[in-house]
């Protein structure tokens, strides 16, 4: 459900909305279960950004870690960032790295690619988010690219910030975006007010992974992402808490363009997408392979049996 609030004490207060996050199994029968607040209802997409993963702390003795079998996307970058845990990546450009917390490894399909994802042997915790980003139809069709980037953590007035992407508090992250993107982890002191700068045409998005902030008249909760339209030149946050409070803040210019998205792929028409999946059925060299995986590739499942429509960043 989505919830908007406002303070009393401040009628321009900007108005936040409420995002809270549904369950969803990844992998088998004893899967770790992943919390997806995008796309959430009538609020598809915050700037590019088009779906946030969040999981753990999940003990891995127990549900057997992350597993994902060789894959395919299109149309979009995958954003991978960790708190604890380590985890495996290998695709079909080649290359083998691994995800660690503080890291940013950004994967572009473009018009194709596949990998796989798997938590190392010596992971007991594995905790954090795993995002996608929408390229615009100019870009859907780049070619297959990796980067990896490990940001400085940046010492603030109430707080931490490393920056993954784009630019926040005098930092500028390198790793390229083909929109106006940003992407930062948050930790804000106890009991501690933080106010950054923000860009007034990003539209902005707050994810809450542990503890609790007040933002713009609201409290958000473990879990919880809120979203702030744009116009805002600057955005304050409140740690409510005695412990440090860890954010995940997202923004960006927002995405004009009405997209499908499907299983892994994104796409601009439903033929898109059921070319994508023959093609991925078919192992076509759009997709190319993945070397190392001691498994088999992801079958795509079955298309719905009504055509996919294209949908904006709200319904």
């Amino acid at each position: 459900m989505s919830t908007t609030e406002t303070s009393p004490q401040d009628p321009q207060a900007p108005t936040v909305e409420v995002l809270s996050a549904r369950d969803v199994p990844l992998g088998g029968p004893r899967a770790m279960t992943v919390r997806r607040t995008l796309p959430h209802g009538n609020r598809r997409m915050i700037g590019a950004w088009c779906f946030v993963d969040h999981y753990g702390p999940d003990d891995v003795a127990r549900t057997g870690g992350m597993d994902v079998a060789p894959h395919p996307h299109t149309g979009l970058q995958t954003v991978s960032w960790l708190f604890t845990g380590e985890i495996e990546h290998r695709d079909s450009l080649g290359v083998h790295a691994f995800v660690r917390p503080g890291e940013l490894n950004l994967m572009t399909s473009g018009h194709g690619i596949c990998h796989s994802e798997v938590s190392t042997p010596a992971t007991t915790v594995l905790h954090g988010v795993q995002l996608w980003v929408a390229l615009p139809d100019e870009h859907r069709d780049t070619a297959r690219d990796f980067h990896h980037h490990v940001p400085e953590p940046r010492t603030l007035d109430g707080g931490q910030a490393r920056v993954f992407l784009g630019t926040l508090a005098g930092h500028t992250s390198p790793v390229p975006t083909f929109t106006p993107l940003l992407g930062a982890e948050l930790l804000l002191d106890p009991r501690a007010t933080l106010t950054l700068t923000v860009d007034p045409a990003f539209e902005h998005g707050v994810l809450v992974d542990h503890g609790e902030v007040h933002l713009a008249g609201t409290d958000l909760h473990p879990g919880d992402l809120g979203y702030l339209a744009p116009g805002a030149t600057t955005l304050t946050l409140t740690n409510t808490t005695d412990s440090p409070t860890r954010l995940v803040l997202l923004g960006g210019t927002p995405f004009e363009e009405q997209i499908v998205m499907w299983w892994n792929f994104i796409g601009r028409t439903h033929d898109d997408i059921t070319q994508a999946r023959e093609e991925w059925q078919a192992a076509a060299d759009r997709f190319g392979a993945v070397q190392g995986y001691p498994g088999d590739r992801l079958p795509a499942p079955e298309l719905p049996g009504i055509p996919l429509k294209p949908r904006g960043r709200t319904r």
